[in-house]
């Protein structure tokens, strides 16, 4: 993460895709996204073993309100 700038969790998922999916909207909408995994490796298949393949999404703490506005309507789109 870049340290020039303070992150905040946004939220937390489950799938790689997902967050990848995630990523580039917020990014479209112009904020910018830092994602976290814990994993046995990147794998082409969706791969959960106690808690690994977990996927956190950090953006900018100046912009977390824009990003909670966005990732809710994001959620409501799927």
């Amino acid at each position: 993460m870049n340290d020039d700038m303070k992150y905040e969790l946004l939220t937390e998922l489950h799938s790689r895709l997902e967050a990848d999916l995630l990523e580039s909207y917020l990014e479209a909408n112009g904020i910018d996204v830092e994602l976290v995994q814990e994993s046995i490796g990147r794998n082409i298949y969706p791969v959960t073993v106690d808690g690994l393949g977990h996927v956190q999404v950090f953006v900018p703490i100046e912009k977390i309100k824009a990003a909670k506005k966005l990732l809710e309507k994001f959620n409501s789109e799927e």
